[in-house]
C-alpha cells in the first residue's frame, strides 16, 4: 500500500508523532513531519493522548493535509498490550497507563485504521521493510536498548503469539547468577542490555576498589551507581582492560541467547539495534565464538547477524511501519 500514514511512537521519556509517506514504485518511505513532546509534559494517558491528536492535526494542517487524507495510523509503545483490541496494558514505563483503549480514541479523530505494535514488533517490521533485513522471509530484530527484547517475522509475517507475548527472550535465563535484568537474575536482558551492561562494570569496579586498584572510569565508592554502558564503551574503545572484559562478557553471552534463537526458529538473519550497533567491535567477536560452539552449525550457517540499519530513525520508521499494516497477523 502506497499513501500518506501516521507514526506514534509513544516512550517513557518522549512521544514522536511522524508524518510519512511510502512510495510503492521502490517501497521507499519519506518523512515528510515529524514533532516530539516530552511524556512528562503530558502525565497520563488522560493528558497524553489529546496531545497527540492535536500534534498530529496541526502536523497534517501544516502540510496542507485532512485527517481523510491519511491511509492509516501506527502505534509503537511498550508492552504489554492487546494489538488485535489496540488497547494498552501497563507498561512499566509508562506509570498510569492501565488498559487504555488508544484504538477507540484514535477512531474519534480520525476515519483511518489504526493498528498497535509493541516497539520489538514495530522494530522488526521496519528493519523488514525498509532496512537491513529486506528480502529476508524469516528474521529476528533485537532492541538490545535499556532492555532486551525481539520482533519476529516468520514466513513474511509478524509473528506475535497467543497474547502479544512472543519475542520475550530478555527473560532468557543464561546463568544462575549474574546482573538482572526483566526481574530475573542472570537473565539474558541482564547481560545484554544497557542497565545489565551498567551493573556489571558496578560490580567489577566495587572489587577493585576493594583490592585497591580502582578502574580509571570508577575511582570512588560513591561513583558506582553513576556507571553507564555508554561510559564502559568509550574506555573500552580506548583499550581499558577491565571495560574490555566486560564487553567482552557481554558479547558471550549475547552469542549463547541468540545461539538459542538460531536453533529454535532457524532464521535468515538476526538484527540487533541500540547498544550492538553502536559498540559492534566489542561484542561480535565473543559473540561469533559463542555462536559457534553453541548452535547448530547448518541452523548457523544460514543465519547471518548485523546491526540495524535504521540505526537513531528506528522510532520513526517502526511506527509507519506499523501504520502501513503490512505483514501484521491476521485478525
Amino acid at each position: 500500500m502506497s499513501g500518506l500514514f501516521l507514526g506514534l511512537d509513544i516512550g517513557g521519556s518522549k512521544c514522536a508523532v511522524v508524518l510519512g509517506e511510502k512510495h510503492r514504485c521502490h517501497n521507499t518511505l519519506t518523512i515528510r513531519a515529524k514533532e516530539v513532546f516530552a511524556t512528562g509534559d503530558f502525565a497520563g494517558p488522560q493528558a497524553c493522548l489529546p496531545q497527540l491528536c492535536r500534534v498530529a492535526e496541526a502536523l497534517l494542517r501544516q502540510q496542507q493535509l485532512l485527517p481523510a487524507d491519511l491511509a492509516g495510523i501506527g502505534i509503537s509503545c511498550g508492552g504489554p498490550l492487546d494489538s488485535r483490541l489496540r488497547r494498552i496494558h501497563s507498561p512499566p514505563n509508562l506509570p498510569g497507563w492501565d488498559d487504555v483503549p488508544i484504538g477507540e480514541f484514535l477512531a474519534q479523530h480520525f476515519p483511518c485504521p489504526a493498528y498497535l505494535q509493541n516497539d520489538a514488533n514495530a522494530g522488526a517490521l521496519a528493519e523488514w521493510t525498509w532496512g537491513a533485513g529486506r528480502g529476508c522471509r524469516n528474521l529476528l530484530f533485537l532492541t538490545f536498548g535499556t532492555g532486551l527484547g525481539a520482533g519476529i517475522i516468520l514466513d513474511n509475517r509478524l509473528y506475535c503469539g497467543s497474547n502479544d507475548q512472543a519475542g520475550e527472550c530478555g527473560h532468557f535465563r543464561l546463568a544462575q547468577w549474574g546482573p538482572v535484568g526483566f526481574g530475573k537474575t542472570g537473565s539474558f536482558e541482564g547481560f545484554c542490555s544497557g542497565g545489565g551492561l551498567a551493573q556489571m562494570g558496578q560490580i567489577r569496579a566495587r572489587a577493585l576498589q576493594q583490592l585497591g586498584c580502582p578502574p580509571d572510569w570508577c575511582q570512588q565508592a560513591q561513583d558506582l551507581s553513576a556507571i553507564t554502558a555508554a561510559q564502559l564503551a568509550e574506555y573500552a574503545l580506548r583499550g581499558d582492560a577491565e571495560a574490555l572484559e566486560i564487553f567482552r562478557c557481554c558479547g558471550e553471552y549475547l552469542g549463547r541467547g541468540l545461539a538459542l534463537l538460531v536453533d529454535l526458529l532457524n532464521p535468515e538473519c538476526i538484527i540487533i539495534g541500540g547498544i550492538f550497533a553502536r559498540a559492534e567491535a566489542l561484542l561480535r567477536p565473543a559473540m561469533t565464538k559463542a555462536l559457534q560452539q553453541e548452535s547448530l552449525p547448518r541452523s548457523l550457517a544460514c543465519c547471518r547477524v548485523v546491526p540495524a540499519a535504521l540505526q537513531e530513525n528506528i522510532g520513526d520508521f517502526a511506527a509507519l511501519a506499523v501504520a502501513c499494516g503490512e505483514g501484521l497477523p491476521e485478525e
